[in-house]
């Protein structure tokens, strides 16, 4: 009968090759974790502009109907203060009127600059006129 030997050390894995495949996963964590941070944020930019989108097809609908812009975007939602011929809600589904993607509110100026009618803008994730990247503002024009 022959006897069979086990080799010391041949079982496992070293705690120094443990720690580099750790080392390496946390490495393509960090990558893969920042693309999509920024992923997030192009698409709340995107978000805010489809709301934006939303209020201006609303704008106009109320437009059609009263022959002029409410005063503030609670007029799509509520005729208390709004002119005869209120038709609303124009914002389907709305008790109040929606924060942006970041949880700011719109800003809505009636009589806009730059040869629109109204205003819409969205801050973007710093809350303050202009901005870079998130923090860059959303507008309708």
């Amino acid at each position: 009968m022959k006897k069979e030997r086990k080799r010391q050390g041949q079982g496992g894995f070293s705690l120094i090759e443990l720690m580099v495949v750790i080392a390496i996963m946390g490495l393509l964590m960090a990558v893969v974790g920042a693309a999509f941070l920024g992923r997030l944020g192009k698409g709340k930019q995107a978000a805010a502009k489809n709301q934006i989108k939303a209020f201006e097809d609303a704008l106009e609908m109320y437009y059609t109907d009263v022959y002029d812009y409410p005063s503030s975007l609670n007029g799509l939602i509520s005729a208390e203060g709004s002119a005869d011929g209120w038709y609303g809600p124009y914002l389907k589904k709305a008790k109040e009127i929606p924060k942006d993607p970041w949880g700011n509110d719109y800003v809505y100026q009636k009589g806009g600059g730059e040869g629109v009618e109204f205003t819409i803008i969205s801050y973007g994730k710093d809350g303050a006129p202009g901005g870079d990247n998130e923090n860059a503002d959303v507008t309708n024009y």
